[in-house]
């Protein structure tokens, strides 16, 4: 029901070259507008954070999060950039902006224990985690593509009325939008580690726990944002598609 019912609401959409409804315009626009205001609520969570003084630098918490976890075979290094932190799996390496790696700090302290969560799954074989690592090839081919396979599904379908390229960029970006749903469940288990193993060590109640939890949400919440605008465009492609077929 609920797809007849977009279905309906593509076809009614006036349509640019290509085949391109209005719709898709505005679709994007507010995805964009979605991701911005999630961004921006976390820039400024971060950065009120930030003003929350910690005994412990961001450094230290990975370091010390790390060896009460059993796994000595993880660096922690810096890296530039502001909230660029990230786990490297294949280098085994916990990678932390300048400001989290230096600033002692309940923002650095819970960006640093989420990307140590990540370690913890890679050392634990987490099956999300394991399956995204294992997509990593297939998304680097699809986004190089995309471009150039949309181009061509337009060209088909404005010239030769045919829904082929279509279908085949649908199939692309769908690889893309699959690393994108799957990216949720690994965020937010690695949030969920990071709270606990704060929790445990008593940081949590130096650092105030609702902070902590608020800092490390609003973290996961912009793959969330990324996620629901990928799956929104693919469904807008596929009733578009759908919708040529019935006309």
């Amino acid at each position: 029901m609920i797809f007849d019912t977009l279905i309906l609401a593509v076809q009614s959409q006036p349509q640019q070259g290509g085949g391109i409804g209005i719709g898709y315009f505005l679709l994007i626009g507010a995805t964009m507008i979605v991701s911005l205001m999630v961004s921006g609520m976390l820039k400024s969570r971060f950065n009120q954070y930030s003003q929350v003084p910690l005994r412990m630098t961001g450094a230290q918490v990975a370091e010390v999060m790390l060896r009460q976890s059993g796994i000595n075979d993880v660096q922690v290094i810096h890296v530039p950039g502001h909230l660029t932190d990230h786990y490297d799996p294949l280098r085994k390496t916990v990678n932390l902006s300048d400001k989290v790696y230096y600033e002692n700090s309940v923002a650095a302290a819970a960006v640093a224990a989420h990307e140590c969560g990540h370690a913890l799954q890679h050392q634990q074989a987490y099956a999300w985690l394991t399956f995204r690592s294992k997509m990593v090839p297939a998304v680097q081919f699809a986004s190089t593509i995309q471009q150039y396979l949309m181009f061509g599904a337009m060209v088909g379908a404005g010239m030769f009325h045919s829904p082929t390229m279509l279908w085949i960029w649908v199939a692309v970006f769908g690889v893309t939008t699959l690393f994108a749903l799957v990216t949720l469940p690994v965020e937010f288990d690695a949030s969920n580690r990071a709270m606990a193993w704060l929790e445990r060590s008593g940081l949590a109640n130096q650092m105030e726990h609702d902070k902590a939890k608020n800092a490390l949400f609003w973290a996961a919440m912009t793959y969330v944002a990324g996620a629901v605008g990928a799956v929104a465009q693919m469904l807008y492609w596929i009733a578009m598609i759908m919708g040529r077929r019935e006309e």
